[in-house]
């Protein structure tokens, strides 16, 4: 785990709102999304992409971890520029992070293990979560959805200021 600061940016894609409690059962949505953003190509439909590189961010929460929040897939965006209907954009607020990164593996098993050695390390650590823009980021590393590293980066509350 590393600790970095980074700047607010934009950021545009897909998704709903969905709470951690649907989505560690059979009725889970974030599968399904992740299906319709390949099939449906949603990629291609946003435009000004700072990069290919794909984040799923975790916004507008609703209260901690137990409560909704929006999830998005999508890309970071060069600037803030209007999108086709159904995609959102949404400025990501300046933070400071703490990077989890997961061990290599399929990407439907890494990611919910690492969310739940990060829900446990926020129960007995000093550090505070903010809830104001968490993602995931699916680099190079996770070209091979059955051989992949994700880095997951949860925004915490900046005590060297």
């Amino acid at each position: 785990m590393k600790r970095i600061a980074m700047d607010a940016f934009y950021f545009a894609g897909f998704g709903t709102t969905t709470k951690n409690e649907k989505e560690m059962t059979d009725e889970a949505i974030i599968p399904q999304l992740w299906s319709r953003f390949y099939s449906e190509q949603i990629s291609e439909q946003i435009t000004n992409k700072k990069e290919n590189t794909v984040l799923a961010v975790y916004t507008d929460y609703k209260t901690d971890v137990n409560g909704q929040y929006l999830f998005l897939i999508g890309h970071q965006l060069e600037s803030n520029v209007s999108q086709e209907e159904r995609i959102v954009v949404k400025k990501i607020p300046a933070s400071t992070y703490l990077v989890f990164t997961s061990q290599r593996g399929p990407i439907s098993e890494i990611v919910p293990k690492l969310w739940q050695d990060i829900w446990a390390y926020f129960e007995t650590s000093t550090e505070v979560r903010t809830y104001t823009g968490d993602f995931e980021r699916y680099d190079e590393r996770a070209a091979n959805p059955n051989d992949a590293i994700v880095d997951i980066y949860v925004a915490i509350q900046d005590t060297t200021a």
